[in-house]
């Protein structure tokens, strides 16, 4: 890869540069997968001895009662992964009635989780070591305890107020009424001996034995209506990645339920400009990536949802003509309102691995809103996701509550391949972010030519749920300045977990790989 290696922006971090690397939002995560390279896996194994210890020492981001994707480069050919999980048999619009938004924290809004199903399948399809020794190091951080990083202890302190008091969190995480102080020594001997449960049964307790039962028990105990027939009948699903070319290079990302496509869709808008014309921070650029973005996400929230329930194919949305007109109706000189287009007839943690003999793995797992649904199954440390607050309870959409159904996902791993070879895998966590993250850092990779590090380092804007941009404190003065003279209106909304995203990347060089993490969070790069 040929790039500008220069750090024009504040950052504490150097890219790294490794034949073997890991890059991960937390470090005692990261030597995990090193550690895992280091005694004869692969990236499969050290991609997934990351994600395992991060529901160890980011508790705020994942957990065991996660969802999980992942798009992995084979060393030929690219394989997808949804592990994400589907609502319980019983849920309906008649168990919301009444409510005009599905419900954020509580068993109503627990998924079956597909994380540990994910761990699973990536490691029977592709790992090099046996399923236990992945487990090793978040087993011993959880039985020994580990000392929490200071971003960790920011968002577990920002949590608090959020969560409910009577569904296991505050027992499990606040047992002292309060949030782990940075460096401070935190253990989970329940979390320990349930890792150790999935390790030895190949994540079979988690869905057919015993962890399965513990959860439906504190499910029923709290009006839920989870049963053991829903854990039983998930699956994790190879799919095939869906993909754009941009400017030479490909954009791959997984297929709806997730929002990766509204990536792919703005990136397909964007091309019709040459944005390299201006800097990169300049406001006419930030402009239109913005206006690329809104339009992109109109589509996104009224087509996108589990992919039997769509009224449109992915492959309708990325039609080209149709992103051609889309991106006509961006005016270069004011910001605009967009609603959903008609296309033609006819889908957090972010982590990435690589080894020296050319495996590359782009994998996200998320509890959703911080730690989720505020539910931690007693005596197990099983800390649930809330993925079904991204339902619709409008009838008839076509993500509207529904037994058996996946929710709209806002998680997305990425990938890049240049004539049919990999380039990079990367990601940017932190949920609605993620879609604008990855066309931020992919256009000051591609159309400017930063190195990954530079990418991430770099200021960065989000979507607010009005007509409002946020923009990152250090924007400078002048894009700032720009925006609002475009009709941009300015808004700084509180977010206590996602904030502005985190991410990672590891690029293919001609001998090894560039590896980077993003400043916003604890995280590593690391290789050998």
């Amino acid at each position: 890869m040929s790039c500008d290696w220069s750090l024009p922006y504040a950052s504490r971090r150097q890219p790294v540069l490794a034949r073997n690397a890991v890059a991960t939002s937390q470090p005692l995560a990261t030597q995990a997968g090193i550690a895992m390279l280091a005694k004869g896996g692969n990236a499969v194994d050290a991609v997934l001895a990351t994600a395992i210890t991060l529901t160890v020492v980011e508790p705020c981001s994942n957990g065991l009662g996660s969802d999980l994707f992942a798009i992995v480069w084979t060393g030929s050919e690219l394989a997808g992964l949804n592990a994400s999980g589907r609502a319980p048999a019983a849920w309906s619009p008649a168990r919301y009635a009444g409510r005009s938004a599905m419900p954020e924290r509580g068993w109503d809004t627990v998924t079956i989780p597909g994380a540990v199903s994910g761990w699973r399948a990536l490691s029977q399809r592709f790992g090099e070591l046996p399923f236990a020794d992945l487990f090793e190091p978040a087993i011993r951080y959880a039985r020994d305890g580990w000392l929490v990083s200071p971003v960790v202890a920011e968002k577990w302190a920002l949590a608090l107020p959020l969560m409910p008091r009577d569904l296991g969190w505050f027992e499990h995480f606040a047992p002292h009424g309060r949030a782990p102080y940075p460096g401070e020594r935190f253990a989970s001997p329940a979390m320990a001996a349930t890792l150790a449960a999935i390790a030895a049964t190949d994540g079979e307790a988690f869905y057919r034995g015993e962890l399965a039962a513990a959860m439906v028990r504190h499910s029923r105990a709290a009006s839920g209506v989870h049963t053991l027939d829903d854990f039983a009948a998930h699956t994790a699903d190879w799919v095939t990645p869906i993909g754009l070319t941009y400017r030479g290079v490909t954009v791959h990302e997984i297929p709806p339920n997730g929002q990766g496509i509204a990536a792919l869709m703005a990136l397909g808008m964007l091309e019709h400009f040459d944005l390299a014309a201006r800097p990169a921070d300049d406001a006419g650029t930030q402009h239109l990536e913005i206006e690329a973005m809104k339009l992109a996400f109109a589509d996104a929230h009224r087509y996108v949802a589990d992919p039997t329930a769509m009224p449109v194919p992915a492959e309708a949305l990325l039609d080209r003509d149709y992103l051609a007109a889309r991106a006509r109706r961006i005016d270069p000189a004011r910001a605009q309102d967009f609603g959903p287009g008609d296309p033609p007839k006819g889908g957090t943690v972010y982590l990435c691995a690589a080894d020296e003999a050319g495996m590359m793995v782009s994998l996200i797992q998320s509890n959703y809103m911080g730690f989720g649904s505020g539910v931690v199954v007693p005596g197990t440390g099983i800390s649930l996701q809330n993925r079904g607050a991204g339902f619709s309870l409008a009838p008839g959409h076509p993500n509207e509550v529904a037994g058996g159904k996946r929710p709209y996902h806002t998680i997305i791993p990425g990938f890049v391949t240049r004539d049919g070879a990999p380039l990079a895998a990367f990601g940017v966590m932190g949920g609605p972010i993620q879609p604008p993250g990855h066309v931020q850092t992919l256009v000051r990779l591609v159309d400017y030519g930063m190195n990954p590090q530079a990418a991430l380092d770099a200021p960065r804007w989000k979507l607010n749920a009005g007509p409002s941009v946020d923009l990152e404190a250090s924007a400078p003065a002048s894009l700032r300045d720009g925006l609002i003279a475009r009709g941009h209106p300015l808004a700084s909304v509180p977010d206590s977990y996602m904030d502005f995203g985190a991410g990672q990347f590891i690029v293919k060089t001609g001998d090894g790989y560039v590896a980077a993490s993003d400043p916003r969070r604890d995280g590593q790069a690391a290789g050998f």
